[in-house]
């Protein structure tokens, strides 16, 4: 059994492999896109899922290195003058979205473990000419930020691979201000598939062994004080795991029923997520 601390180096070699190969002009297929983990449909992680965006002027470096599976700063309805968080930053490429959004009133922190990432981020930072920004290094399940400092938490297809995510939920409701959102994108498992039925359909550092379920997700974000949760599938992964927009406050513990979307065994249209 691969314990803990051999998974998180399997996640950190992984992405420093990528960042590698963004900085190299090699392949830069080694992130959650890898293998089987990319789906049928094609575009179920990666820069592709950022089309529109050139206008953004963005470096192509920071594009290249998405490896996500969707595109946060689309979902997470970020306004001027407020402090962003993402978990698990990469190269950087939502760090610099969310800071055009938040203007020079506001902040943006990128939080990443791998050294070569934070390298990559650092200096697409440079050439985006970016003020507004700063990348943080530590692990998502222990932030390096006080409590209650961020507006908004957003991530793009991290989370499913921590390795203690109720710990990853508490970090983030920790460091929100009361009233505080989450605004982030990460692949559910449908909720009849067990852990043994998820690993068969992808490894954990390609993103689909470690996903929680839809019922898991929302169980665990309200257990951490979450409210008005919502998880909604936008596009297929692999067959019985979604790429999904998931939304929450930090706010009262005891509101509604979250709006939970399972897909389930229905074939239901599954909508590709905007991008802007």
């Amino acid at each position: 059994m691969t314990n803990d601390s051999q998974l998180r180096e399997e996640v950190r070699a992984r992405y420093a492999e990528s960042a590698l190969a963004v900085v190299e002009g090699t392949d830069t297929g080694r992130g959650c896109c890898a293998g089987s983990s990319c789906g049928a449909e094609g575009e179920a992680f990666g820069s592709g899922l950022y089309e529109g965006l050139r206008e953004e002027g963005l470096p192509d470096a920071a594009v290249l290195a998405s490896l996500g599976c969707g595109n946060p700063t689309a979902v997470a309805d970020l306004r001027a003058g407020e402090t962003v968080l993402d978990l698990g930053s990469g190269g950087g490429i939502d760090v610099l979205l969310s800071a055009k959004r938040v203007g020079p009133t506001g902040k943006v922190y990128g939080l990443d473990m791998t050294e070569e990432m934070l390298a990559l981020a650092l200096k697409n930072r440079a050439d985006a000419g970016a003020t507004n920004v700063e990348f943080l290094k530590g692990y998502i399940e222990d932030i390096p930020l006080p409590a209650g400092v961020v507006d908004v938490v957003i991530s793009n297809c991290v989370i499913n691979l921590s390795i203690d995510k109720p710990r990853v939920f508490a970090e983030m409701f920790r460091v929100l201000r009361p009233g505080g959102r989450i605004g982030i994108t990460d692949v559910v498992a449908e909720n009849e598939l067990t852990p043994e039925q998820r690993a068969e359909r992808g490894t954990y550092v390609g993103c689909i062994a470690g996903a929680l379920s839809f019922a898991e997700y929302e169980k665990q974000l309200r257990s951490a004080g979450f409210g008005d949760i919502s998880l909604i599938p936008t596009h297929q992964s692999v067959p019985g795991l979604h790429s999904a927009i998931i939304k929450a406050t930090k706010g009262d513990s005891a509101a509604p029923a979250p709006t939970h979307a399972d897909p389930g065994r229905r074939e239901l249209p599954l909508a590709r997520q905007a991008c802007c």
